[in-house]
């Protein structure tokens, strides 16, 4: 069983919007109903908020969607990691320069990196990211 993963804005938001959703991201949230803890970093809660606003301004989810998919995620067992702000200016930009990602997709990759955790994401480039730089991907119900 996965004790704790990495996963992306872009899994959460999958989880609370069934348009979205894939296998892949229902594995993960299963590993979370069993016990495993989801870590994230600082950013994470700001983009899952944000994604989830800019879907009610295009009308793919209620306001009121909307609030309650924001109260049921804090309710998850997560792990915020505190470290991206200072890591910023250095591993994340150099991160994002090589792989050619935002310094955003790239703390996602320094905390699998960092912690040795598997990662879960939806995006094409980031997960390419993550295979050529060793971090192993969520696949289905376990890792690849």
């Amino acid at each position: 069983m996965t004790k704790a993963f990495v996963a992306d804005a872009s899994v959460a938001v999958a989880w609370v919007h069934p348009a979205q959703a894939t296998a892949e991201t229902a594995s993960m949230l299963d590993a979370i109903a069993g016990g495993a803890t989801l870590e994230v970093p600082s950013l994470w809660p700001l983009e899952v908020a944000n994604a989830l606003a800019v879907l009610v301004r295009r009308r793919k989810l209620t306001n009121d969607e909307r609030k309650t998919a924001l109260g049921w995620l804090s309710g998850l067992r997560t792990r915020i990691d505190p470290e991206a702000p200072g890591l910023a200016f250095s591993k994340l930009s150099e991160l994002a320069d090589l792989y050619e990602l935002s310094v955003y997709d790239a703390t996602y990759l320094e905390l699998a990196q960092r912690r040795s955790l598997v990662f879960g994401c939806k995006d094409g480039p980031l997960r390419q990211a993550a295979k050529q730089s060793g971090v192993q991907l969520w696949r289905g119900a376990a890792a690849i």
